[in-house]
């Protein structure tokens, strides 16, 4: 980056942008910003991945809370505890923080926290870290901590709602100006809260103006297309936590207001989509990610014709995933495209009723992944759950027919989420 280039851009920022920069200097890395071949050929535009998957307690998170923390540590020389909630990365943030400034926080996590999160809060705050699981989401989390401090009268880090956490996560915007002096056409970001989003459009706003920002959810956690609908913050009535990072009930207000104003579109994207994205990167790539950290890349395909011959920066917001939960991600990515089935079969009570259902009903390379059967009084017939992955989604239909002509269907479960969650 040349020197007029950078003063240009020292002068376009916001002085809190400026001075987060200057606290976090020597704290954080300056990730790389480098190209993706996989996605750049599948898409045809130049793609670029903004890797704060290999940020400093491996997610982005570390850069609000280390500014927040320190803005309040230079307004009183006497703190020495504060409180937090997180579903995972904003607590690891804090605790690398509190560490590295040696003050304590009590961090609520909600129960349903991967425990491999839970772990990695109390390694990097060690002692000076007192880790509380409270609540099934993160906004019954969030109620818990705020009590806390007040009655403890300790100063609260919110993990996207606070102007000095928002301007620490704008940071990342700097470093992608200065990394690509070209223009960006398109700068795709994740969105939980909203702080991150936030962060970004404040520094592009000013210094890009140009860049389309495309905010991307998980549809489950649709909490920011709901409130720009309806023009405030509003609680979402139900709330999917397996993209747990971005698994929000209610943005925040200092966020939605920078991202009503500044994103240029917020999209929703199936579970499915974003673990097809999980396993692309580490099969092709060899990136790990979690759920939320997919987010940007799996929200290119709905502007895949947009964005041909473009310049587009993705932001890989973390890879703290639980090695546990790569079964689940696969049967999602599976059922997404339409590859992993269940059925309701009714076997006649006979000798070789299971073998007749093999060689006369399945394909060649259909494949039996669940089963489960229940025996029946019936002598006519008896149910078992039984679980198919096929290689292509083609070969749906003609196992659909088999099944119905020769008697052995008696219901389909994907499309029954009631019966399904059961199941899964």
């Amino acid at each position: 980056m040349s020197v007029a280039h950078r003063q240009n851009l020292d002068k376009g920022v916001s002085s809190a942008v400026s001075t987060a920069a200057q606290r976090l200097l020597g704290v954080v890395k300056k990730t790389p910003l480098s190209q993706n071949l996989t996605y750049s050929e599948q898409y045809g535009a130049q793609v670029l991945l903004k890797r704060e998957d290999l940020q400093t307690v491996r997610s982005y998170k570390i850069r609000g809370s280390y500014n927040k923390i320190s803005a309040l540590m230079e307004r009183d020389a006497q703190l020495n505890h504060v409180v937090c909630a997180s579903a995972g990365n904003h607590a690891q943030g804090v605790a690398a923080t509190v560490r590295k400034r040696q003050i304590k926080a009590t961090v609520f996590m909600p129960v349903t926290t991967p425990k491999q999160k839970i772990e990695q809060v109390k390694i990097f705050g060690a002692q000076w870290v007192d880790v509380q699981l409270l609540g099934d989401t993160f906004d019954q989390t969030n109620q818990a901590a705020l009590a806390f401090a007040h009655q403890q009268r300790l100063p609260f880090i919110h993990p996207f709602d606070d102007p000095e956490v928002i301007a620490g996560q704008a940071t990342i915007a700097l470093e992608v100006l200065q990394q690509h002096c070209s223009s960006i056409d398109y700068l795709f970001v994740p969105v939980g809260g909203g702080g991150l989003a936030a962060g970004m459009v404040s520094v592009f706003s000013c210094l890009s103006p140009e860049t389309k920002i495309i905010g991307v959810e998980p549809a489950g956690a649709a909490s920011m297309g709901l409130a720009i609908k309806r023009g405030q913050p509003t609680l979402l009535s139900q709330l999917d936590r397996f993209v747990d990072g971005a698994a929000v009930g209610k943005v925040g207000q200092h966020s939605f207001e920078w991202c009503q104003s500044g994103l240029d579109d917020v999209v929703a994207v199936d579970d499915g989509l974003v673990c097809q994205t999980i396993l692309n990167l580490y099969n092709k790539d060899a990136i790990v990610v979690e759920p939320a950290g997919a987010l940007s890349l799996a929200g290119l395909q709905q502007y895949r014709e947009q964005i041909k011959g473009k310049h587009v920066v993705c932001i890989l917001s973390g890879s703290n995933n639980d090695i546990t939960r790569i079964e689940e991600i696969r049967e999602k990515a599976l059922l997404y495209h339409g590859l992993k089935h269940y059925f309701l079969v009714r076997f006649p009570q006979r000798a070789g009723a299971l073998k007749a259902f093999v060689a006369d009903i399945l394909g060649p390379d259909d494949d039996i992944t669940y089963f489960q059967y229940q025996k029946k009084h019936n002598r006519e017939s008896g149910l078992a759950v039984v679980g198919i992955e096929l290689k292509n989604e083609s070969d749906f239909n003609p196992l659909m027919d088999k099944m119905k002509s020769h008697g052995f269907f008696s219901d389909y479960l994907n499309g029954q989420p009631e019966l399904f969650s059961l199941l899964m």
